[in-house]
């Protein structure tokens, strides 16, 4: 029975959350919720006459619950899913710099930042490699590039403006 309403029923489930909540993921996961929750009270005992209806019913509870969320995220939890954050500028500075001007000035960061800068930018491992690598958390990773980024962002501006470079 609800494996029948499962494929009658989750393309226009998914449509409809989507036009809801404009986030493809977001919608994809209420409408499993729908199944779940729906297979949750059959297997309690429960009665439904219209199936499509009684989706419906739930999805736009989900919805409901979904906007009703506070909407405060942690960056560990981003992390843990898979967002790694972007710098501003990032392919753009990297644009301007070169491979040697590139290491040559990571080498002039303060340690705490030279081995996350080689290995996110010359190595290019992600949070998760770094993670696994340095034995710290992803969050704590991704805080070290994004201070590393903006002190090597300091270094080839005084560089820039150095005479010598030119």
């Amino acid at each position: 029975m609800l494996t029948m309403a499962h494929h009658d029923f989750e393309k226009g489930l998914n449509m409809y959350a989507f036009f809801k909540v404009r986030n493809r993921a977001t919608s994809e996961d209420l409408v499993q919720d729908t199944f779940v929750k729906t297979w949750g009270y059959l297997a309690k005992g429960g009665k439904i006459e219209l199936m499509k209806a009684f989706l419906y019913h739930v999805l736009n509870h989900l919805i409901i619950d979904e906007y009703r969320k506070h909407k405060i995220t942690s960056l560990d939890t981003l992390v843990d899913k898979g967002f790694e954050p972007a710098v501003e500028q990032e392919e753009n500075l990297f644009n301007v710099l070169d491979g040697k001007t590139l290491v040559i000035l990571i080498k002039q960061l303060p340690v705490k930042y030279i081995r996350v800068m080689q290995m996110r930018y010359i190595q290019n491992l992600t949070l998760k490699e770094m993670s696994l690598i340095t034995g710290q958390s992803k969050n704590t990773i991704a805080v070290q590039v994004h201070r590393g980024l903006e002190k090597l962002k300091l270094l080839y501006k005084a560089d820039s403006d150095s005479p010598t470079l030119h």
